[in-house]
């Protein structure tokens, strides 16, 4: 493999040649006989000025790696040829050269989890291969702010999915492999060995679980501009007996998570399954799908869903757990890949959100179809839900 030169090393690596000479110097860099360096050097000499930054002297860290207790080794392996380094080009040279607004390019720099970038920074070269989709989103009219809403989505996603890795391999390989014995320079090189075997296997995972939903948003919008199509050719008939979509949501459980971690969450998750799973059956209902902060039901007929959920809300509150909301709704739904869609699923959602702690809303069609035994209603008014054109007539249930 051929080697790279001292200012390639610096350009890669963010660093002057000065600093790259230092590393040499102190021995954190060999050059090769030949005067080249290999590509694990340019990560040396990002990481060293990282660890600098964050207030590590380098002569600290020449120490360890002359004592044997730190390795920089691994920084050669194959896994990690796949981080990038950075280009000579600018954010300026590429907004200019592309024709993508400036401050759109600079987000990119954000979703990547990376300090907010300047106009004159390298761009690194993961950065460029995100440059395409914007110019072809920007091609077809998008509006900037979409763009901008989507990379900070994904960066915000992607990053607590590294963040999850990086948790696991801490608790799982880093400490078990400490404690029995080894130092950390033979943590670090034994622990990048097994990169490579979980790095593919977490990305196939990873495309797996992605276009599943993929599927399913897709699926999820064809079939509501079908039912919208059906109804503006007036080819969709009122079913006299509809089916009850409902969800369920935790009050508080994104702060939760933020504040006491995953695990806070997946123990939450556990006591909750059974308070609500019973309910359910009980009436008729059962659970479609386990969502990040609640879960979403099918019912039969609306009055078992209406009935179950004041059950599930009660039992919770019982249990000491955080209170819950829920949003109820009735008519036609498309089953399919095991699961439910059409828009009857995406307005229940949609209330579900607007339900205060402890409350069950739902719309006039659950009014118009349940029987009411037990069971009043009182009047919220015409609501404006999020992605519905039209407000919602919505009721709060009570006893």
């Amino acid at each position: 493999m051929r080697g790279i030169s001292e200012r390639e090393v610096a350009e890669r690596a963010g660093v002057d040649l000065g600093y790259v000479a230092r590393l040499v110097n102190v021995g954190v860099l060999a050059p090769a006989g030949d005067g080249t360096f290999a590509d694990g050097d340019a990560r040396r000499a990002r990481l060293c000025r990282g660890l600098e930054g964050a207030g590590l002297p380098i002569e600290a860290l020449v120490e360890a790696l002359d004592r044997g207790e730190l390795s920089f080794a691994f920084l050669d392996l194959p896994v990690y040829d796949r981080f990038s380094a950075l280009t000579p080009r600018t954010f300026k040279d590429v907004s200019e050269q592309q024709g993508i607004p400036l401050d759109l390019l600079l987000v990119v720099r954000e979703a990547m989890g990376l300090a907010q970038a300047e106009a004159d920074d390298q761009v690194r070269e993961d950065e460029l291969e995100v440059v395409p989709l914007i110019q072809l989103q920007l091609s077809k009219g998008f509006d900037p702010a979409v763009i901008e809403r989507w990379l900070r989505v994904y960066g915000d996603t992607l990053r607590r999915i590294a963040e999850t890795e990086a948790d696991w391999w801490r608790n799982q390989l880093a400490l078990p492999y400490l404690r029995s014995g080894m130092n950390a320079a033979e943590m670090l090189q034994v622990t990048a060995e097994w990169g490579g075997e979980f790095t593919s296997r977490v990305e196939r995972a990873l495309l797996a679980v992605y276009h599943a939903n993929q599927e399913h948003t897709w699926n999820e919008a064809l079939i509501e501009e079908i039912e919208e199509a059906l109804d503006r050719a007036g080819l969709r008939s009122r079913m006299d007996v509809t089916p009850a979509i409902c969800f369920l949501d935790i009050t508080g459980y994104t702060r939760l998570t933020e504040e006491r971690g995953d695990q806070a969450a997946a123990e939450l998750a556990e006591r909750l399954a059974p308070l609500v799973q019973r309910p359910a059956e009980r009436h008729g209902g059962r659970v479609v799908k386990w969502l990040g902060d609640g879960v979403m039901f099918y019912f039969r007929e609306p009055t078992g869903g209406v009935t179950a959920a004041l059950e599930m809300i009660d039992a919770i509150s019982a249990a000491g757990l955080p209170p819950a909301h829920v949003g109820l709704h009735t008519g036609p739904v498309v089953f399919q890949g095991g699961d439910y869609f059409g828009r009857t699923v995406n307005l229940a959602a949609r209330i579900g959100e607007q339900a205060a702690p402890g409350q069950v809303l739902v719309t006039q069609e659950i009014v118009d179809r349940v029987v009411p035994d037990g069971i009043a209603f009182e009047p919220v008014g015409a609501v404006e839900l999020k992605g519905v054109s039209e407000p919602v007539l919505l009721h709060a249930v009570t006893r």
